[in-house]
């Protein structure tokens, strides 16, 4: 018997799981086609996500579903996507500079410390053209990959809905196991 709460983390982890392999993808394509930097494997895991546009994704999510569940009519209908905007690019900020701060205090630095040659940035841990695009990324997040990805859950019967989920955990709880098994291994070879 299916409960209304299973369903809910089953899916909002989908949709993470979702959001963070588009954020890889994203990252690979701009790496290779844009940076031409050449391909490497984006973020800390073996696998094709990296789970911080998930959290993102989600925080957006949770964060502005008031006011993205508003009925848009007259002047709001233009305002409510500039408002999103500020929203995402706010919350993904937030997160993005926690996030710098709790890497730095586990590994003693941040992956992303490339920020200082950014004209306005705050420690090289954010800065404004990148708080940007996260608007932007999230606007699209909103409006044009939720609605999609709420299509393609909702299409899934209860048992695909429960294999794909397990399957998907099950992959990724590998994987953050062999992420720790690599992290303690390079700790007790010192």
């Amino acid at each position: 018997m299916k409960t209304e709460n299973s369903l809910n983390i089953k899916t909002y982890y989908l949709y993470f799981m979702m959001y963070a392999i588009v954020g890889w993808l994203y990252e690979v394509i701009l790496e290779v086609f844009v940076y031409k930097w050449g391909f490497s494997n984006r973020g800390v895991l073996f696998g094709p996500y990296c789970p911080i546009y998930g959290v993102g994704a989600l925080s957006f999510i949770f964060c502005l579903k008031r006011i993205i569940k508003i009925k848009s009519s007259g002047l709001y209908k233009f305002i409510k996507p500039f408002i999103i905007f500020a929203g995402c690019m706010l919350i993904a900020t937030a997160i993005e500079l926690v996030t710098s701060y709790i890497l730095e205090y586990i590994s003693g630095s941040w992956p992303w410390q490339t920020y200082s040659k950014y004209g306005i940035n705050f420690q090289a841990r954010i800065a404004l053209s990148p708080s940007i695009r996260f608007g932007i990324g999230g606007v699209i997040f909103i409006y044009a990959l939720q609605p999609l990805f709420e299509k393609l859950v909702a299409k899934m019967s209860q048992r695909v809905l429960n294999i794909v989920f397990y399957s998907v955990l099950t992959l990724f709880l590998f994987d953050l196991g062999y992420l720790l098994y690599r992290e303690l291994r390079k700790i007790t070879m010192f």
